[in-house]
């Protein structure tokens, strides 16, 4: 899995073709990832944003990166965690998905993931980082389009666990 990466830092200097926001629904800035986005971006993200209508959860939609380092902006919604009884599992493997499939069909070769709902909307990080890795290595295990694929974590906790799963992930699959 040369072409997967997990470092610590900060997305919105990422210098790749696209890095992806931990949206809200709204698509017009949060707290977070989102609102740091939004914040080095500029307006003319927010007023691109304006005009998407939105975003359902698990679903990505995407933007120019105005003045970000990153071309484009793939913007997707993740789960509240309620207990993981209510589809979160399935709409955050989604967000993954959707937003990688978004990311080849508009020539990205190279993205950055941020951690998606781990923050303000709770899902535990652990269980987080084992359906993020999964859905990323899978992808790039059947698909030639990227070129590399970071995962960005803000704090030394969340990268352990971004780590751990990408060890624990590799070992089932050289079974």
């Amino acid at each position: 899995m040369q072409r997967f990466s997990i470092i610590k830092g900060n997305i919105v200097k990422a210098k790749t073709d696209a890095i992806v926001n931990a949206a809200n629904t709204s698509l017009l800035g949060g707290g977070g990832v989102d609102g740091a986005i939004h914040r080095v971006a500029g307006e003319e993200l927010l007023e691109e944003c304006k005009s998407l209508g939105g975003c359902k959860r698990g679903e990505a939609k995407i933007t120019k990166g105005y003045n970000l380092k990153a071309n484009y902006v793939i913007h997707t919604p993740g789960p509240i965690w309620r207990g993981g009884k209510f589809g979160e599992d399935e709409l955050l493997e989604n967000c993954y998905k959707n937003s990688l499939r978004l990311a080849k069909e508009n020539g990205v070769k190279t993205i950055a993931f941020p951690s998606i709902s781990t923050g303000v909307y709770c899902f535990p990080v652990d269980r987080a980082a084992k359906i993020a890795v999964k859905a990323i290595c899978s992808f790039l295990q059947t698909d030639s389009a990227l070129e590399q694929v970071i995962m960005i974590c803000f704090d030394e906790e969340t990268k352990e666990a971004y780590v751990n799963a990408f060890e624990e992930y590799k070992r089932k699959d050289a079974m």
